[in-house]
């Protein structure tokens, strides 16, 4: 579809004649109760109409393709008095407010005025369409306006938690659905057809687009979300292409109007809102779309009533448990009730008042991250505790306040998370490798820092959001991608203040750092010594050769690289401070460089991890190795 239709401007354009004589008898049949105040005409006698401007149309939506508008014009007229002894007159300009009605299925051809009067006050419209005739819809009525749609096609939905069968649906509707592939490429899940028409397919087997007879109210539904995605999305496209069939045939209709030959709305793969400030009448028909359909099919109640259920039912099964460990297989089982996606289940979970979900589902870096949570109220839609490796190197140098604090060594990076680095938080799992506590996962708000997420500009224009804010989409099969800001807010304050209480290692990194000698060598055997590692062991730690280190230790003058530096202080697991204090000492320096920059996160927080582990994040990231094995 176009991305703008004006229907003030189609009106003002096709039936300038009728308005012009509506208004015209008007002033002739009301010249002399006219609210209009003239020096030089005494009594108005006469009112001559010269033009009309039309300034606005006030749609309102009635059952079937009927709408009620009014038309506000500012005329251009000429008053005058009937005495024959004086020619006084006056040019005036009016506004006037024209109420009108047609009907869009018999192309306005029944276009009627039913009343004129002069413009006090616009009325207001019970369910007011846009100058597109798309909806106006705000967010705190999409409850409302989703049981409306459920009241009308599927009323038992409100009575009990069921599942919508979209089969069902469709036929009640008085509409159909096929499966067919819409393009090679996958890129449009559904596409519904407003008219009857020869309609483009394509053709697996053939490999070239084909076509075929379509009836008017026809979806088409490519087969492969069957195999790429899931029964729900499915099911989401089919009902997401019905809500555009009973929201958005009135904007068809205009568009129709204009261009006789449009048939049909697509719906991308990505769905949602492109990042503009300025939404166009199908930016605001795809949020509608994506925004109603999982309401319709959880409507807010008796989701409401099954999840209550189900948590029970878990609780029972799993006593002492919390509800963030239950509320994945409680938004799987959710999911697998209503015929939704996993994630539409999910975020209709957050809907329902249970934050809990936010925690779940989540996969940064191609990894799951395990289900946690924190008080109440505490995130907006676009926070997140949880953070890429890329984005915690990024921001860990960007941000002067993350910097000084990842710096201080009261912080790892540890499961997506930039976490106080104390015990109560962070543990070993069998494999011993670092994670969180079960605690910390509880209290995710106590321990770790906080981050707001946005898309970048460059993004896909559909990528702005989808039906809710991103925060929600970071699931293994999302292609979104995200970045993160660390937000210096009361959390973070507050994580941060807790950090200083609870380390107890401030006071002996201070006295190491004041007893290190001056020099590299005997710095580096300081460190040793503090740490009680051999030359052995800590060239078999860092990947260097014992002779190697034995040289850095005896040979003041010995040129060594920042990569073998870097690689001791990972295996001496050096704090921070005591890192940089050690570098600056070797003659070496980091830089600004991407690689220097990872080299700087390494050591501020990830520093407690075995070198292979270091090295296998550098090599995601497109770097070598730090050392490589003797």
């Amino acid at each position: 579809m176009a991305q703008h239709r004006s229907f003030k401007e189609y009106i003002a354009n096709r039936f300038y004649n009728e308005l012009f004589s509506a208004v015209s008898d008007f002033l002739r049949d009301n010249c002399g109760n006219l609210n209009v105040a003239s020096r030089s005409v005494r009594t108005v006698d006469n009112a001559e109409l010269s033009d009309i401007n039309v300034k606005h149309a006030y749609v309102d939506n009635l059952p079937g393709m009927k709408i009620a508008f009014d038309i506000l014009l500012e005329a251009e007229f000429e008053i005058s008095e009937a005495d024959r002894h004086t020619d006084r007159f006056d040019e005036k300009r009016e506004w006037f407010k024209l109420s009108c009605s047609g009907d869009l299925s018999r192309n306005l051809d029944d276009f009627t005025i039913s009343h004129i009067e002069e413009y006090n006050v616009r009325n207001q419209q019970e369910n007011p369409l846009s100058d597109s005739l798309v909806p106006i819809i705000k967010k705190e009525q999409l409850e409302t306006v989703a049981r409306s749609f459920l009241e009308l096609y599927y009323p038992e939905a409100l009575y009990a938690p069921i599942p919508i069968d979209p089969l069902v649906l469709t036929q009640r509707m008085g509409i159909s659905f096929q499966l067919k592939h819409i393009t090679p490429d996958f890129s449009t899940f559904g596409q519904i057809f407003f008219a009857e028409c020869e309609a483009a397919y394509y053709d697996k087997k053939s490999g070239s687009c084909k076509t075929i007879s379509v009836a008017r109210g026809t979806i088409f539904v490519d087969p492969d979300a069957y195999f790429l995605r899931n029964l729900g999305s499915v099911n989401n496209t089919i009902i997401h292409e019905c809500v555009h069939w009973d929201k958005h045939r009135k904007a068809f209709e205009l568009e129709r109007l204009y261009n006789e030959n449009a048939t049909q709305i697509k719906c991308l793969v990505v769905g949602g809102v492109k990042d503009a400030k300025v939404w166009t009448p199908t930016d605001w028909m795809e949020w509608q779309a994506n925004a109603l359909t999982p309401r319709i099919q959880m409507p807010f109640t008796q989701a409401k009533v099954k999840a209550a259920e189900l948590i029970g039912e878990y609780m029972r099964r799993y006593p002492g448990s919390a509800l963030i460990d239950i509320m994945e297989p409680v938004i799987d089982e959710m999911a697998l009730f209503f015929g939704v996606s996993r994630m539409a289940a999910k975020i209709r979970m957050v809907d329902l008042g249970y934050e809990e979900a936010i925690g779940t589902f989540t996969y940064i870096d191609g990894r799951y991250v395990k289900p946690h949570t924190f008080k109440k109220g505490e995130l907006e839609r676009n926070q997140t505790f949880s953070i890429s490796e890329r984005d915690a190197i990024v921001e860990s140098f960007m941000s002067p306040a993350l910097r000084e604090k990842v710096q201080s060594g009261r912080y790892l990076f540890v499961d997506s998370h930039i976490c106080i680095n104390n015990p109560k938080y962070i543990t070993a799992d069998d494999a011993d490798d670092l994670c969180l506590t079960q605690y910390a996962r509880h209290h995710i708000d106590e321990c770790c820092l906080l981050f707001n997420l946005s898309i970048p500009k460059s993004a896909n224009k559909y990528g702005q959001q989808f039906y809710k804010e991103c925060v929600l989409y970071r699931d293994a099969t999302s292609d979104i991608v995200f970045e993160a800001c660390f937000s210096d807010s009361k959390i973070s304050n507050d994580v941060d203040a807790r950090s200083k209480a609870i380390c107890d290692y401030t006071k002996e990194v201070a006295e190491v750092l004041q007893k290190m000698p001056g020099g590299f060598s005997g710095a580096l055997t300081s460190l040793m010594t503090w740490k009680g590692k051999t030359v052995e062991a800590l060239a078999s730690d860092c990947c260097l050769a014992p002779k190697t280190i034995q040289r850095m230790r005896n040979d003041e003058a010995y040129e060594t690289t920042i990569e073998s530096i870097v690689a001791i202080c990972v295996a001496l697991q050096l704090p921070p401070m005591i890192s940089h204090a050690l570098i600056s000492r070797s003659g070496c320096s980091l830089g600004m460089s991407e690689k220097h920059v990872a080299y700087q996160f390494i050591l501020t927080s990830f520093y407690t991890r075995p070198i292979y582990e270091c090295n296998e994040m550098l090599h995601r990231f497109g770097f070598e190795a730090l050392t490589r094995e003797q």
